[in-house]
């Protein structure tokens, strides 16, 4: 047979490939299963339970069927395994605490990160990957999310409000996480009169920054129907435009999980833009990029991983992309900028400043 041998060797490595193989094919229930217990809320009762909780007072503040409590015995068992929650004993009995993941899904606290979840894995974001075959046999120049929908991401989400809702709020919750970096590289801000941030959504960021600079005058800027209902205070406004004609101009440009939505082709219009926004500063100018770095050297496998999976995630759904080092260093240099130093903030994404 060909899988065999005197030591067992070729079919150890048979089955250890078999593992491997069966663990990412079924990775997708592990997401579904934190996207269920995400929307139970269980995170959230067992953090106001304010001690473990057994599976039965779980299932008793869930109002479950009875059916359903070996059910979700079951779900836990896995994310318990994932690391999601953790088990003690109360009288005997088994109960669940929180860990410091699942803490990121208590609604109440400011680094909530549920909209995250509840965004990456709406339907609209999964069903097009049964399209992967025909993206991949067709020369359309489309993302994949327009070879299955007929439309882009952008324009689906102009047209459904609901939707529009959805992805803001996880911009937003991934923004809030900004403000424990931010204790980190207020350096970065100081000194600066004004900033604007271009792609800043509701200015989730910026009122942070406002918050802690408050002398600074601040400027979200995205599209208009973006901004139209947003109000600010004497130094944080809200303007409508277009980043691929013109960027108001400020001592600082911020560009947070901007760039990694386009082709090198169009980041290096908005790079060009941001450029003559600041070029009236001189040195005291510069573009102050939030985006990934992969770095397949020097990162753990976890961190590339997940950096990586974004790559597929930006490319699948805008064509863009994460980038090397190297990659942003030739974007930087061709949009005519002279200098730029990388700084990791956030876990898994870095701080990149860019002088003229």
């Amino acid at each position: 047979m060909a899988f065999s041998s005197s030591n067992g060797s070729e079919e150890s490595e048979m089955y250890h490939a078999q593992i491997h193989l069966y663990k990412h094919v079924y990775n997708f229930v592990s997401a579904m299963a934190l996207k269920s217990v995400m929307e139970l809320g269980i995170a959230d009762i067992i953090h106001n339970n304010g001690k473990p909780i057994t599976l039965s007072e779980l299932a008793s503040s869930l109002k479950l069927h009875p059916s359903k409590i070996s059910v979700l015995h079951r779900f836990l068992r896995l994310l318990t395994h994932n690391g999601f929650f953790a088990k003690t004993k109360v009288q005997e009995e088994e109960a669940y605490v929180l860990t410091p993941p699942s803490k990121l899904l208590i609604t109440t606290k400011p680094t909530c990160l549920a909209p995250i979840v509840k965004g990456a894995l709406h339907s609209s974001s999964l069903d097009m990957w049964h399209s992967s075959k025909k993206w991949f046999t067709e020369d359309k120049g489309l993302t994949l999310y327009e070879t299955a929908t007929n439309e882009s991401f952008w324009a689906f989400l102009n047209g459904n409000h609901d939707s529009l809702i959805m992805f803001q709020e996880a911009m937003a919750a991934d923004s809030h996480m900004f403000k424990l970096a931010l204790k980190e590289c207020k350096h970065v801000f100081e000194n600066l009169e004004s900033l604007v941030d271009v792609g800043g959504g509701i200015g989730g960021v910026t009122k942070l920054i406002n918050e802690a600079f408050p002398h600074m005058k601040c400027i979200v800027f995205d599209q208009p129907q973006v901004v139209a209902n947003c109000s600010g205070n004497e130094n944080l406004s809200f303007v409508g435009g277009d980043m691929f004609k013109s960027i108001p101009s400020a001592d600082a440009v911020l560009l947070k999980w901007v760039l990694h939505d386009w082709n090198d082709e169009l980041s290096l219009k908005i790079l060009k833009n941001c450029k003559e926004a600041i070029s009236h500063k001189g040195k005291k100018g510069k573009v102050i990029i939030i985006d990934i770095a992969i770095d397949e050297e020097s990162d753990d496998p976890e961190l590339t991983e997940l950096k990586l999976d974004y790559d597929l995630v930006m490319l699948t759904m805008f064509n863009g992309k994460e980038r090397g080092k190297k990659e942003w260093e030739n974007l930087i240099y061709e949009a005519g900028f002279s200098n730029y130093k990388i700084t990791p903030i956030c876990g898994f994404k870095s701080l990149i400043e860019v002088y003229p």
